[in-house]
């Protein structure tokens, strides 16, 4: 149990990009203040906090004032120092804790997290060496995706191998070491489950979603995902189960895979607010982020239900944020900009959010009608 944190407080925020921005937006709602530590100008929470710190996140004394001046610190992606959040945790509380981040941040120290919950994965192993990857593609299987264990996000940072002929290349393009090699899932869709969890234990788990993707970066969030009750039931039991295991405080998205026979397959956590839960932003009467904004404050955690079904629709790169005016004028599309001041092919520059009745989430057709201007870019499913 850990005692609320009362109006006007402070929430340090390590990370300056649009998750950041959205956590503050919430923290604003519930009275609170939001102190930003970024190395970033300009970035989009900065826009939209009470302070800024600009920093790098290796910057120890910075990181020692920052603590001095919040009441408790979360971050809003896994790509920081779990170090600096050590530190950070000797002068004020940090939730989640540095140490999940830290199994977070590691593919291979996730994976055998995950494994060791009894919770089920891609086949995969560690790999250090040439040798190690010829080892483990005749173990693991062709075909398969060499990854970096770090600092990979949006398809960056991973090679898929087809044959034993890709694995020279892959190995020396890659970069950091060591690398981790995972069997490739045939499967029927990808899903996500959102699960916030406080201090004494309770938890709070929005619906699985279906996620689509573009060049590996998310295009598409269904909310519920079209899936069988008790597939959705299995998922969100996987995703609890995990939490607990964490012992989290906070938020943290479960991305799975289902495969063609119907088994669900953990692929990685992220114990952070998460692109596929944007759509809570405007479906649910308490968002994914403040839910985690509640669950780190010691406030009362409010159940994850929607009260809409929902279509995200992710606005990446200069091609689709050329498309804002369209956007603004189409009756029924919600929109939501980041506020970054430029927008490069890949980069996710907002989104938008189109509500349909409780049950009523249309087909591939009807979603196409509904997103109007942004019809035509999407993808056959």
């Amino acid at each position: 149990m850990i005692r609320p944190l009362p109006p006007n407080s402070t929430i340090g925020i390590i990370g300056g990009g649009q998750l950041g921005r959205m956590m503050a937006m919430a923290a604003a709602r519930l009275g609170y203040r939001c102190h930003i530590f970024t190395p970033e100008e300009d970035s989009p929470a900065a826009q939209v906090a009470a302070l800024t710190t600009r920093a790098d996140y290796e910057d120890y004394r910075a990181l020692r004032n920052f603590a001095a001046s919040v009441d408790v610190v979360t971050f809003e992606f896994e790509n920081v120092s779990a170090e600096g959040l050590e530190l950070l945790a000797a002068h004020s509380p940090v939730r989640p804790s540095p140490a999940v981040l830290r199994i977070s941040q590691d593919r291979v120290a996730e994976k055998s997290f995950i494994n060791g919950a009894g919770i089920a994965t891609a086949p995969w192993q560690a790999v250090g060496s040439p040798s190690d990857l010829a080892k483990a593609m005749q173990a693991v299987g062709l075909p398969g995706v060499l990854k970096t264990t770090r600092m990979g996000y949006d398809g960056k940072g991973q090679a898929l191998l087809r044959g034993p002929e890709d694995a020279a290349d892959a190995y020396a393009r890659l970069e950091p070491k060591p690398l981790i090699y995972e069997r490739l899932i045939d499967f029927a869709c990808e899903i996500s489950v959102i699960v916030a969890r406080t201090a004494d234990g309770a938890l709070s788990a929005f619906d699985p979603v279906e996620n689509r993707h573009r060049e590996h970066i998310l295009d598409l969030t269904l909310a519920p995902a079209p899936i069988a009750p008790e597939i959705a039931a299995e998922a969100k039991k996987i995703a609890s189960k995990l939490a607990e295991a964490l012992d989290l405080v906070g938020l943290v998205a479960v991305e799975m895979f289902l495969d063609r026979s119907g088994g669900l397959r953990v692929n990685e956590i992220a114990p952070r607010p998460h692109n596929s839960g944007h759509w809570t932003i405007d479906a649910c009467p308490a968002s994914q982020f403040e839910l985690h904004v509640r669950a780190i404050a010691g406030l009362p955690i409010l159940p994850a239900v929607r009260h809409s079904d929902a279509v995200m629709k992710n606005l990446v790169g200069p091609e689709e944020v050329a498309l804002w005016p369209e956007i603004l004028a189409t009756p029924g599309l919600i929109p939501h900009l980041y506020g970054k001041a430029e927008a490069r092919p890949g980069r996710k520059m907002g989104h938008v959010t189109r509500l349909f009745p409780k049950g009523g989430l249309p087909g591939p057709f009807g979603i196409a009608a509904a997103l109007g201007p942004l019809a035509h870019r999407l993808e056959e499913p």
